[in-house]
């Protein structure tokens, strides 16, 4: 949706195609009252009031929180960085900025950030992904994930861990290329794999777009019912799984074309989150009613959300004055 409100024909859309939850940008985020009214509307035209709301709410240069009414987090390779020079204060100080993001977001009636991202940002590693994530250390990026996951739960916030099975490995941006990656299975799961398989116990997953050689040569990780079985099976995550957005160039076809191969593939949740009304239309006909075993893993993710809320400001002012006394810009 382009605007700050819904019109009457997105409005109609919503109601008849009844999707499972919205996807917000910058564009649709200008402050706290139209927001709230935002999510209202969408939630009013779907029926549910507790269908889900997200925005990528990382921190650093992913945050759609950026129009200046409202704090600027800090990246999370920040706090891996913190955290490699004092582990004990770089995990204290994640911990205060996540109950200040997620207490946010949650004030907002928005319900996740789409964060953290546990892949492993290496040398190599595109700079699609970069200060977005720790680092390259699997059991550091475990340990601060788990940060994440807890502490958003803890004030009522979904986190989605991202970008399973793991963009690590990557050398192009799979917004505009496909990546293909060549390791073994052994490899990953020594490696990218690890974090995905530690912190499985978070109630939502998004998948990456890229293809792994070693286990389906042929298509990208969000459309293979190969890698799905990995998933599940391999890496053992039995949350909800939800495609990163499949308007990325990483995929090929029609926008339904890549809905039904992302749903045939066995993923819970299509996620089509750019385009016009009459893209976002066509992409809603190739959907389906969602399964019971969908249904069930929403529910078990919505019942884990507490309802801490947090002071946002002095937290994040507590957050800075720690990285200004390490020195860490």
């Amino acid at each position: 949706m382009p605007g700050l409100d819904l019109s009457a024909s997105e409005v109609a859309f919503f109601r008849e195609a009844n999707p499972c939850g919205l996807f917000l940008f910058k564009r649709n985020l200008d402050n706290p009252e139209q927001v709230r009214r935002l999510c209202a509307q969408f939630r009013e035209a779907v029926g549910r009031a507790d269908a889900p709301i997200f925005i990528d709410q990382e921190g650093g240069r992913v945050q759609r929180l950026d129009n200046g009414k409202w704090p600027s987090f800090r990246a999370l390779g920040d706090f891996g960085a913190l955290a490699r020079k004092d582990f004990e204060l770089g995990t204290r100080a994640l911990r205060l900025s996540t109950l200040a993001m997620g207490s946010l977001m949650a004030e907002l009636t928005i319900d996740s950030g789409t964060t953290p991202i546990v892949d492993l940002a290496r040398k190599v590693t595109h700079g699609v992904i970069g200060q977005r994530a720790f680092g390259d250390d699997p059991d550091l990026v475990i340990a601060l994930g788990r940060v994440v996951v807890d502490a958003m739960l803890e004030v009522g916030e979904l986190p989605i861990i991202k970008h399973i099975p793991g963009y690590g490995r990557v050398t192009v941006d799979p917004h505009f290329d496909c990546p293909v990656v060549d390791a073994s299975v052994e490899d990953m799961r020594d490696t990218d794999f690890r974090p995905f398989a530690a912190l499985r116990d978070s109630p939502w997953a998004m998948v990456a777009h890229l293809i792994f050689t070693q286990i389906d040569r042929e298509r990208p990780a969000s459309v293979s019912p190969i890698v799905h079985e990995l998933i599940r099976r391999d890496i053992g995550y039995d949350g909800v799984l939800i495609t990163d957005c499949l308007t990325m160039e990483a995929l090929s076809g029609t926008w339904a074309e890549r809905v039904t191969a992302a749903l045939d593939a066995g993923y819970d949740i299509a996620l089509h989150s750019q385009g016009d009304l009459a893209a976002t239309e066509a992409a809603a006909k190739a959907a389906r009613p969602m399964t019971q075993q969908t249904m069930d893993r929403i529910a078990r993710a919505q019942s884990r959300r507490g309802k801490q809320r947090v002071d946002v400001l002095a937290l994040h002012a507590e957050v800075e004055a720690i990285f200004e006394e390490t020195g860490i810009a």
